[in-house]
């Protein structure tokens, strides 16, 4: 069922329907109408309001979309045409979904990292309304000479032009002299109102009239980190840490943790994301589990950024320096991993900042500042930064950090809390920052409304965190995956973090190994980007008791792990997770973040969902489909029946097809109606590759 794309295809995008270029040709519209002739609205990618571009990134497969229609039957076309940031111009026709809404659609994947120019453009078809007319008419006998006439007069129409190849014209040409032919009857001058041939000329040069132009909108396309990739966190001074002959336990460094970089890579890892590497506060320094008193050995929170020791353009001593950062990072990026570092806006109460910037913090009514706080939570450790009192003398210093951490080889940024933060500061701050570096990456830690939530997406972060750690069930699920793939998508990007050091869910604490497989598979599969907080592989799942936190949080102290020794023994999901990116790697279709479709099973605990790339969109000039299914409890073996449209692949409904289990290399033949079981303490989750149809 593979096929490839057309080799003459631009070099700034991959498509489904591209056709020739040809000038848009619009009539002006009446001084008084403001509605074009053929009307185009609800157009997309779009961004709801207006006021920010919808994004994608190189390679993605885009849908272009609107809404276009005309009084009474004549049939109709949509084109979508577009400028890359290169200038090169291309052409696409839209498909008619039919759909009973009028709505038009096309796929495009573009190339070219910067923003691109599209618009929509409809006309009256006039070669495909004739063709329908006169397919009913000449069949049935009624107004056939008319209709051979009108057949003909096109076809002159057409080999008229120009900008025809000589070939298309020559045989319109004859195709006309065929209908005017009085010796020719109605059944062969079928034949001509029927070739797929002559067909096929008029949907890449159609004939056009009534021509409406839509206005200009625009695109942002970023590079493929921005919307890809495979994150894994850790904390530098736990990687190397060693319990000391007292009992107290030395900080590892960027030079120790530096040994554990080929194991993450080897994982199949993209972005190795580390949580503050700042000097840590020591006053109101929180010791193990977020106690209040902190002990002489107790490092404490990363959040808790500053002390005499420097700031936020600071490394910890206990880390190492600042060439040994930069050290550890050209070591990550010759493993294949970019270093992720935090930015988290807040500072202990010993940071610097406290002390020459007074103004940046709020003061309570006493004279003391005000402790961060989540109600009827305190952060003891931390004052947040008040954004109002100062606002350009704080837009600078934020600037500032930012750039000096570029320059220190850091292009991926996690935003700690962005939402309690001014949303126009991060518009400025994201717009400034890829004025000057494109390849610069905020990712949104955003676990809060859906309004905020979306908004920090609109106003530049590339990615953020979603509610994907609470959606466990099928129904949740379903829900979530179709708003990220289709509602959101063309301007929020969710990164599918499994667990986090803040966040092991119930489902995690009590569903055992299955669980930790079941929802690495789905966040792999399920969205372009996902990520797990290391101890992910060894089962860490026992919490602080009424929290959905680890208990011993790695937060406010050491986490001494023996990697190799859990994976010789079998007890680790590294195994597991190095073929999860593996299968990430060799599919285009998993890391699209649109092109995702729910089915359906009869099993309230079987997840049915479908990942498709057509040939002409994928990079390897073939089509790629995915099948996941997955058995969300994981306390039981369940068998039912799954339903595929196959059809929404390139497959007839009823028709047979091969799949291949990526997981487990098992192969079957399916249909539309599949058994399954999935036996969750052994394998939970089929990632299935359809191999071809018959």
């Amino acid at each position: 069922m593979a096929t490839t794309t057309r080799s003459s295809a631009p070099a700034s995008v991959r498509s489904d329907g591209q056709i020739p270029l040809r000038p848009a040709g619009a009539a002006a519209p009446p001084a008084d109408a403001v509605a074009g002739r053929i009307p185009l609205s609800l157009a997309r990618p779009s961004v709801p309001g207006g006021l920010y571009r919808p994004k994608a990134v190189t390679g993605e497969a885009v849908p272009f979309g609107v809404t276009a229609y005309r009084e009474g039957h004549d049939i109709i076309g949509v084109h979508v045409r577009l400028f890359a940031p290169s200038g090169e111009e291309t052409l696409h026709r839209l498909t008619a979904l039919h759909d009973g809404f009028d709505r038009w659609r096309t796929l495009v994947a573009p190339l070219e990292q910067g923003v691109w120019r599209f618009r929509f453009e409809s006309f009256g078809d006039d070669f495909a309304t004739w063709e329908h007319a006169a397919d009913l008419k000449i069949a049935a006998g009624v107004d056939a000479p008319l209709m051979r006439e009108m057949g003909a007069a096109l076809f002159d129409r057409a080999a008229a032009e120009s900008a025809r190849p000589a070939a298309e014209r020559r045989a319109l040409a004859a195709a006309s002299a065929t209908l005017r032919d009085t010796s020719v009857d109605d059944d062969a001058a079928l034949l001509v109102v029927r070739d797929p041939t002559i067909a096929r000329f008029f949907a890449d040069r159609p004939l056009q009239s009534l021509v409406t132009v839509g206005p200009d909108l625009e695109l942002l396309v970023e590079r493929e980190r921005a919307g890809v990739g495979a994150w894994y966190e850790f904390f530098p001074r736990s990687e190397g840490a060693r319990r000391l002959k007292d009992g107290t336990i030395r900080s590892g460094t960027f030079r120790t943790a530096v040994k554990r970089l080929p194991a993450v890579a080897a994982m199949g890892f993209d972005v190795l994301y580390l949580p503050p590497i700042h000097p840590i506060g020591e006053q109101n320094r929180k010791g193990p589990n977020n106690t209040l008193t902190a002990g002489p050995g107790d490092p404490g929170s990363p959040w808790a950024i500053g002390s005499a020791a420097g700031g936020h353009d600071t490394v910890h001593p206990d880390l190492g320096t600042l060439a040994d950062f930069r050290a550890f990072v050209r070591a990550a990026r010759a493993e294949g991993l970019e270093v992720a570092l935090d930015l988290a806006l807040q500072a202990a109460p010993d940071h610097p900042w406290v002390t020459s910037h007074p103004e940046w913090f709020t003061t309570l009514p006493d004279g003391s500042i005000a402790f961060a706080e989540n109600p009827p939570k305190k952060y003891q450790d931390i004052y947040p930064v008040n954004f109002d009192n100062d606002p350009d003398g704080i837009r600078a210093e934020v600037l500032r950090i930012v750039r000096h951490w570029i320059a220190q080889g850091v292009k991926i940024f996690r935003v700690d809390n962005p939402h309690t933060k001014p949303l126009q500061f991060w518009e400025w701050l994201i717009r400034t920052v890829n004025a000057e570096e494109p390849d610069v990456v905020f990712l949104a830690e955003a676990f809060t409304r859906p309004a905020p939530l979306q908004g920090l997406a609109m106003a530049g972060f590339q990615q953020s965190y979603s509610y994907f750690t609470w959606r466990n069930t099928k129904a949740e699920l379903e829900e979530f995956l179709g708003w990220i793939s289709d509602e959101t998508a063309d301007f929020m990007r969710p990164n599918l973090f499994v667990n986090t050091p803040d966040i092991l869910t119930e489902y995690l604490q009590y569903g055992g190994r299955p669980a930790y497989k079941i929802r690495a598979a789905i966040a792999a599969t399920g969205a372009g980007s996902y990520g797990v907080y290391a101890g992910y592989e060894l089962f860490e799942n026992v919490a602080r008791p009424g929290s959905e936190e680890n208990i011993d949080n790695e937060k406010y102290e050491y986490k001494l792990r023996d990697w190799a020794a859990a994976e010789a023994s079998g007890d680790s999901l590294a195994t597991y997770l190095r073929r999860l990116n593996e299968i990430r790697r060799a599919h285009p279709a998993v890391r699209q973040l649109r092109g995702l479709s729910i089915h359906w099973s009869d099993d309230e605990a079987i997840l049915v969902y479908v990942k498709h790339l057509p040939a002409a969109l994928s990079p390897t000039g073939e089509s790629d489909t995915i099948i996941v299914v997955a058995n969300v409890d994981p306390h039981s073996t369940r068998q039912t029946t799954v339903h595929i449209d196959s059809s929404e692949f390139g497959v007839p409904r009823g028709h047979d097809y091969d799949v291949e289990d990526l997981l487990t290399g098992a192969r079957w033949t399916w249909n539309q109606d599949n058994f399954v079981r999935l036996d969750a303490f052994a394998e939970p989750v089929h990632i299935l590759h359809v191999k071809g149809h018959r």
